[in-house]
């Protein structure tokens, strides 16, 4: 595979984004089409349609690079580098017209025989037209402006995020954690899209964000935003592929109670 530079990765990401945040926008007040229907999930056509155009993007520009997404892989996802994408990641909030969603992608590079690290990542939420970026060696930037995570290190003060996976092992292992997090933050918020809460706590407006059960289109992007912008990402990874996560300012984990939490 040819060498390639961040900044022409991270310039087709970014075309990427914008123009699949375009199709959400002008699709926005129009019927939608479903595509599948879950217990606590809607599948849309738009879903199907953004990714392939985020996949075309991509590969005009890197024809060799594959991509592994939400609505299904392009090519050896296993190879040296990979895109990772979630099209719409909010597609809940989207399908009932909850403007709280976002486009989410990643590149990542292999780093051993089934591990991968982040090396750039992109989130546009293109209801507020604004654009996270990062890469592994520069900080976290909102519309091309330096962010960084909260200062506030009291629970107390501390305005957390949570997303629940709908099994009722999770739930029964989570509720308590709510209940106890709920009487001691400041507040608790339960948005619809990890890509979004997870520049958010990037960008310091959130000091935490938790998940149980999390996909990898869901965070690869936003992890590594929040490492670059001075946050903490503690992730478990799964037997399913899946992963336990937990992203926050660096200063709240003692008193999140991470090892109960996530177990």
């Amino acid at each position: 595979m040819k060498s390639f530079s961040p900044n022409p990765a991270l310039a087709a990401a970014i075309k990427a984004a914008r123009r699949a945040g375009q199709v959400m926008r002008d699709h926005w007040r129009r019927p939608k089409r479903v595509h599948a229907v879950e217990a606590h999930d809607v599948k849309l056509e738009l879903d199907l349609r953004c990714q392939r155009l985020i996949d075309k993007t991509l590969r005009a520009a890197f024809p060799e690079i594959p991509l592994l997404g939400e609505e299904g892989d392009s090519g050896d996802v296993n190879s040296e580098s990979r895109w990772v994408v979630d099209p719409i990641d909010g597609t809940v909030n989207y399908f009932f017209g909850i403007p709280h969603a976002a486009v989410s992608i990643a590149l990542q590079r292999k780093t051993g025989n089934t591990q991968f690290q982040t090396v750039l990542g992109v989130i546009y939420d293109p209801f507020t037209d604004e654009l996270w970026t990062a890469t592994q060696d520069g900080q976290t930037k909102l519309n091309g402006r330096a962010v960084q995570v909260s200062a506030r290190a009291r629970l107390e003060e501390a305005v957390i995020a949570m997303g629940f996976s709908k099994n009722q092992e999770n739930l029964e292992k989570s509720l308590p954690h709510l209940n106890r997090l709920a009487r001691r933050a400041r507040k608790i918020r339960i948005l619809g899209s990890a890509a979004l809460e997870l520049a958010y706590v990037a960008s310091g407006r959130l000091d935490a964000y938790i998940e149980r059960t999390i996909n990898l289109w869901d965070i690869a992007a936003g992890a590594l935003m929040v490492e670059r912008s001075g946050g903490e990402m503690f992730l478990r990874a799964l037997p399913d592929g899946r992963f336990r996560m937990c992203a926050d300012n660096g200063k709240l984990r003692r008193q999140l109670r991470l090892d109960s939490l996530l177990k």
